[in-house]
């Protein structure tokens, strides 16, 4: 499994530093570039930045930090994870994305979600009631936009194109797209509809359970007549040098920013075991680096998946644990994962 890829995922959670205030936005983006500029270094595969519209993250257009990225690394690839498209225009991404192409020498690439939390759809005018179509209709003129040809489109919710010619171009005429599901078929199978690479937000319970989804998606592409891309995967996780310190770092902000979207969405207040318990056996990676390696090369392994990316920053973790979680996801964690699978 030689070609297996490895990212990192962050979404710029506004950090403490070591006397344990919380950093400014605009120093938490400073230290996401830090961190990226370390896991090129280490060589990690990908950093893919979330957007978010919240206090709580920093990172609202990953594009532009992703273009910063560019500026100071040489091989990781740059990702969101991801666009919100439903609350965006189509041609505004395709634009940034292959400006940030342009930038890296062709290392930009764009992971297309729905988006778990709706904050963006307000805030740029548009209607939660027109949810699913938003995504249909922007999805499909994404698709058109690969091409790199005049489009001619025409939906409901957007101004039509006739024979629009987008620009830039990408040098190499491909823009790298994948689709970033949470867990609906439906979205799956769209995915397997468009020819395009799947990406599997795997945040609770036991892995395996996702596996009936690649399923879906191989045997979508096979009956639509698509190309049915390696499936990745993206998982929360923290990594320190031992088990306990591990836990003992990402606990206590976990459970602050778990209790936060909770209150939100109906849900109890996160109890300690309900959180041993997802280390122990489902989608949370955290302890030392032989831990999560074991632990993330069994999940490779049971699902068949090509790339996993590690969301390793989860509220306001000290920018001192987080930077020693990259370090080990990167010159630890990702040599001892191909080894089990070698």
């Amino acid at each position: 499994m030689s070609d297996l890829l490895f990212g990192l995922d962050t979404f710029g959670d506004v950090p403490e530093d070591d006397s344990g205030k919380l950093v400014s936005h605009a120093a938490a983006i400073r230290q996401v570039v830090d961190e990226a500029v370390l896991a090129d270094q280490l060589g990690v595969d990908v950093i893919a930045l979330g957007e978010h519209h919240r206090p709580e993250y920093s990172v609202s257009t990953p594009e532009t930090v992703l273009a910063g990225i560019a500026t100071r690394t040489s091989r990781i690839r740059l990702a969101s994870g991801v666009t919100v498209l439903s609350s965006d225009d189509p041609v505004r991404v395709f634009q940034r994305f292959a400006t940030v192409d342009a930038l890296s020498n062709g290392r930009a690439e764009v992971i297309l979600g729905r988006g778990s939390f709706t904050e963006s759809f307000p805030l740029f005018g548009y209607d939660l009631r027109d949810y699913d179509t938003l995504f249909e209709e922007k999805i499909e003129l994404f698709v058109k936009l690969l091409d790199e040809k005049p489009v001619t489109w025409s939906g409901t919710l957007r101004a039509p194109l006739e024979n629009a010619d987008v620009f830039p171009k990408t040098e190499s005429g491909h823009l790298d797209t994948w689709v970033g599901v949470g867990g609906s078929p439906q979205s799956v199978v769209r995915t397997a509809q468009y020819g395009l690479p799947l990406m599997l937000a795997i945040i609770g319970g036991a892995p395996e359970r996702f596996a009936p989804y690649i399923d879906l998606y191989r045997r979508a592409a096979d009956q639509l007549g698509t190309t049915a891309h390696p499936v990745g995967m993206h998982s929360p996780g923290f990594i320190a040098d031992t088990d306990e310190q591990a836990k003992e770092i990402y606990w206590p902000h976990y459970r602050i920013m778990r209790d936060r979207i909770g209150k939100l969405r109906g849900w109890p207040p996160i109890r300690r075991q309900e959180f041993d318990s997802e280390v122990e056996n489902g989608s949370l990676y955290i302890g030392s680096p032989e831990t999560v390696a074991r632990r993330m090369a069994r999940a490779i392994r049971s699902l068949g998946v090509g790339r996993f990316d590690l969301i390793y920053s989860a509220g306001a973790q000290p920018v001192s644990a987080r930077l020693r979680a990259v370090e080990l996801y990167g010159s630890k964690v990702i040599p001892m994962v191909r080894d089990l699978l070698a």
